[in-house]
Formats: C-alpha cells, structure tokens, sequence
C-alpha cells in the first residue's frame, strides 16, 4: 500500500461525492420550476442512498469481480473476501471500492435531468437500481475491470481509453436520459425559465471543484499523472465557459449565466475521457470546441427533434462525453477503431437495456405522474412539502 496515494484517492472519493450531493442536487435543482424543487433534491438524494447499497450488494463485483469478458460475476457481492488488508495496486481495495461507488452514485444521477417535473418516484428508484446494476456496472466492467472493451479485448492489445468515464458515465447517462425523455414525452408546461441561476450557478461550481476528485483520482495515485488531469479538467471547463457564452452573444445578443455555467459541465464532460492522455493545449481545444458543440446539440434537441430533455442532459454530458471519446483518437492517443467501436456497442447496449427497463419497471409503478399532480407541482403532491409559498 502507498500512503500518499491512498490519501489522496481518500480526498476524491469525497469530492465526487461531494458533485451528487449537494452539487448535481444545486444544479438541477434551480433549473426546474419553484413547485419541483424538493422533488428534484429528493430524487439525487435517494438515488445516492440507494446506489450506495446497490453496489455495495452486487455493483461492484459484476464491475470490477473476476469474471470473463462479459462481466465480473458475483465473487465479491457483499464485498465479499475484501478487508482492510485487501489491495488493489497500491490502494486498500475497499477504498478502490468506495471510489467507484461514487461514480456509480453520480451516472444515475445524471439522468435525472431528463425527467424531472414529471416523474414518479418509485419509477426513479426501481430504475435507477437495475439500471445500475444491468448497464452501468457491465459496461464499467469492459472498460475498467479488464473486459471485452479494455486493453487485449476484441480490439486487440489496444483497447478503448477512457480515463474517467467519458463513455462509461457520460454516454451511458446521455443516451439513458435521451431515451426516457422519448419515452416520457414532453411536460405540459416546457417554457417557464429556471426558478433560481444562483442556486445553478453554486450547484455547477461545487461540481467543477468535485470534478477535481472525478479527474484526479482517476490516475488512482498522487503523482504527476493526477496532477496533469487537474490540471486540464481545470482548463477545459475554463474555455468552455468562455466559448458557450461567446457563442451565446453572437446569436442572441446576451450571455447569460446559466449559459456560462452549462458550458462549464460541458468543458468538464467533454475533457473527461481524454484528462489522462492529454496535455493543457489540447484541453484547451476539447473546451473551446465543447462550448459551442454542446450548446448547438441542446438546440437541436430541444428545437429540431422537440424531445423534452429537461435539464439537457445527453446534449451536455452523452455529447460532450462521445466528443472527448473521439478526440482521443483524434489528438493520437487512441486507435480510431477501439474509440469509434466501443462508443457504438455501448451506445447501442445502453439504448436497448434502457428501453426495455422502462417498460418491464413502468408494469410495476407508474412511469409518469397525473395531469394534476404534474401541474401542482411534485414538491407538495408526492413528497408533502414545499420549498417556497407559491401563494404570495
């Protein structure tokens, strides 16, 4: 075991969690009308409790267990055979373990902005765990926990890079978000503007900083490699800022807040994937380009196709996720072959299992809420509060 990179993996681990609660929480929830607040809060903070459990029952050993290519088993549910003295690398397994547990708290997180306002709640969770469990914790499995995807996989010794989950968070949520925001349909009301940019604005900086621990302990050890990822996670998101809003300017006349911030989330997704490959320069580019990309994407989905996904979510994360992907490739640290292929075999794993959940859980609990729950807002009709006196 090394000390210093078990510190720092200790620091990460509670930085991404730190990007669920309370940052992605903040977030989305000033993006959403005052009457759904709470709901929206409840939401990221159940799914954080219940993924908790979920990985700590199977999640983590069909991810990371000694499986085949396909998955890691069920030798390690319960985490079963790790102890305190258990390593993996130069860390305490069951910090490895925690580590990953907050990625699998935050990709189904994510997907909440797809569907807020019009949810039910027990769809949320019922979802959520066997998402979880059935497409996210397979495809970590062929990426990270040495399957068909990673290094000697069916894309030969040079299998995909993905240094912190451009494909294995960030596309899986996207396209599970595009997919139930299909499926759902559009809110009855799609135009009332978000309710609160400050609490958007504090929600995407506690999301920039956790980034750091996203990023950074990726590398899994305190060295320069860490540093590096910081340091071009810091600057993507820097320039994406600047360009989203920029480009917000030459077609509206304005730059707004919550543009700027978006385009933060769009700089931090994109450069995910490439923060352990690439150097300041190319973040810089990844950023730049990211900015504009991304908002161009929330206007077609939002204008061309008409699909109500809420909070943007495949347009700024699935986007600017396969976006870093490919620059990958692109930049020459990467084969074209592995990055393109295992962007599509996940893409098209990832739409089918969605899909089919949706259906097989919404036999269970209701997909969506009625008219009036919908129009009364979730905060006071599902979970019996409010946040604000919608009255005076």
């Amino acid at each position: 075991m090394n000390g210093a990179d078990t510190a720092w993996i200790i620091v990460a681990t509670a930085l991404v969690l730190f990007m669920t609660l309370p940052g992605l929480a903040l977030f989305y929830g000033g993006l959403v009308r005052a009457r759904n607040v709470l709901s929206v809060f409840m939401q990221c903070y159940a799914i954080a409790c219940l993924m908790s459990i979920v990985w700590f029952i199977a999640g983590y050993s069909i991810a990371f267990g000694d499986g085949n290519a396909y998955w890691g088993g069920l030798g390690k549910m319960f985490l079963s055979g790790v102890t305190a003295d258990t390593l993996s690398g130069t860390l305490p397994e069951v910090l490895f373990f925690a580590f990953q547990m907050t990625f699998a708290i935050i990709t189904p997180a994510l997907i909440v902005g797809a569907y807020v306002e019009r949810i039910g709640f027990g769809f949320v969770l019922l979802f959520s765990a066997l998402w979880l469990l059935i497409c996210y914790a397979p495809v970590a499995h062929w990426i990270w926990g040495g399957g068909m995807l990673s290094d000697g996989g069916i894309f030969g010794e040079t299998g995909v890079k993905d240094f912190a989950g451009g494909i294995v968070v960030h596309e899986t949520a996207g396209l599970a978000a595009l997919v139930l925001a299909v499926v759902l349909g559009p809110r009855k009301n799609r135009t009332t503007p978000p309710h609160n940019p400050g609490m958007v604005m504090v929600g995407a900086a506690m999301l920039w900083v956790g980034w750091f621990g996203f990023n950074g302990g990726s590398q899994l050890a305190a060295d320069g490699g860490a540093a590096m990822a910081l340091t071009v996670t810091h600057i993507s998101a820097a320039a994406a800022s600047l360009t989203w809003v920029l480009w917000e300017r030459i077609k509206f006349g304005k730059s707004s807040l919550v543009g700027m911030v978006t385009g933060t989330i769009a700089g931090l997704a994109s450069i995910t994937p490439a923060s352990g490959f690439v150097g300041p320069v190319e973040a810089l580019i990844i950023g730049g380009v990211a900015g504009i990309l991304c908002q161009e994407a929330v206007t077609l989905i939002r204008e061309k196709l008409n699909i109500d996904d809420t909070l943007d979510v495949f347009a700024v994360h699935g986007v600017g996720g396969i976006f870093g992907t490919i620059m990958i490739a692109g930049f020459g640290a990467g084969s074209w072959a592995a990055q393109l292929g295992s962007l599509a075999i996940v893409g098209l794993f990832t739409i089918v299992v969605t899909f089919v959940l949706i259906k097989v859980v919404g036999l269970v609990t209701p997909l969506r809420v009625d008219e009036e729950t919908e129009t009364n807002g979730l905060d006071l009709s599902v979970h019996g509060e409010r946040a604000y006196d919608l009255t005076s």
